[in-house]
């Protein structure tokens, strides 16, 4: 006798650029035998581009519309999802995300800077002062992500098997 596939995801995670959501999302997807959803790669499967190469060309207003579209086509996908750092800025995300678990992927600023400053794909932090302007995404966001979150992981200084643990353990 088959059993039916639960309807959307297991847990979906959120935070900041940096923090490990897809990381952490692959490994817990991993571990629980689920797929992996990545809404930042959806919207580069769509567009054929790097999601940072769609946010420079559309600008913020148009690539938050065309992510909440994106996202809201993930959550509807069973499995572990992760969602774009900037996604719960946009009010009708919020609201789709109070139906399901979340895991805030919680990362300092200092580690963020430092996990960002090594790549260039990450067009929001294009600024004079990016470790500035994370700081900015932090105290902007931070009330979002308290606001959809089920549980709030810290992830410095952690490796990323023990971040899986404490999320299957307080969330799963």
């Amino acid at each position: 006798m088959m059993t039916a596939q639960p309807e959307g995801p297991t847990v979906v995670l959120v935070g900041l650029p940096g923090a490990g959501k897809s990381t952490i999302g692959r490994l817990l997807a991993q571990r629980l035998g689920q797929p992996f959803v990545d809404s930042d790669l959806m919207i580069e499967q769509e567009s054929g581009k790097a999601c940072g190469d769609v946010f420079t060309e559309l600008g913020e207003p148009a690539f938050r519309e065309l992510e909440a579209r994106v996202v809201a086509e993930a959550l509807t996908r069973h499995g572990v999802v992760s969602l774009g750092g900037g996604a719960v800025v946009t009010a009708s995300t919020r609201q789709l995300l109070k139906r399901h678990t979340v895991a805030w992927i919680d990362v300092s600023v200092e580690e963020g800077v430092r996990r960002t400053m090594a790549e260039n794909t990450r067009p929001v932090l294009n600024a004079e002062d990016p470790a500035q302007r994370y700081r900015q995404l932090f105290v902007t966001r931070e009330p979002l992500y308290t606001e959809v979150a089920t549980a709030r992981v810290v992830t410095d200084g952690r490796a990323p098997a023990d971040i899986v643990d404490s999320i299957i353990t307080e969330l799963l």
